[in-house]
């Protein structure tokens, strides 16, 4: 039970972590501001031509520092993986007979039937329960904290008169 539990949160934490991560690194391009300066460019001719038109740009900073967050929160992401991993290690063999019967027989990664399967389930089984709660509780909070996209009907009155021009 606790190691379900556990594997839940750290599920939850995993989603975070990609996520932010990937939201952090896609939106850190539009952290840099461009101002532009058309005072130039109107001014009585001759003027040199093309004109320049950008005074500075700004962000450039903040968005490399955007996505070094993200690649550190995708690199946590990653740690957290490993880390559901070696949890679920198996104890390691100590009499030496069985040692090298496993390390004869015990380790053929060509052959599907040799993985192992039950330690992915009970690494990996719960984390996945755990991301897919978590996504269903961002959706469910997004959905309730996000204007409705229905735009407001317009009601428009509008009237036209004709005469008679004599």
């Amino acid at each position: 039970m606790r190691l379900g539990i556990w594997e839940a949160w750290m599920g939850a934490l995993l989603y975070c972590a990609f996520a932010f991560g990937t939201q952090l690194i896609t939106s850190a391009p539009q952290s840099i501001v461009t101002v532009f300066d058309f005072t130039n460019c109107y001014a009585v001719p001759p003027i040199v031509q093309p004109c320049e038109r950008v005074a500075y740009k700004a962000g450039a900073l903040n968005a490399l520092l955007n996505g070094y967050c993200g690649l550190l929160l995708i690199l946590v992401g990653i740690w957290l993986v490993w880390e559901l991993w070696t949890a679920v290690a198996p104890k390691p063999i100590t009499d030496d007979f069985l040692k090298l019967l496993d390390d004869s027989f015990g380790h053929n990664w060509r052959s599907l039937r040799a993985w192992p399967w039950a330690r992915m389930a009970w690494a990996y089984g719960f984390t996945i329960v755990g991301v897919g709660l978590t996504v269903a509780m961002s959706r469910a909070i997004s959905a309730s904290i996000a204007p409705s996209t229905k735009a407001p009907a317009v009601h428009v009155e509008t009237s036209q008169r004709f005469r008679t021009l004599h």
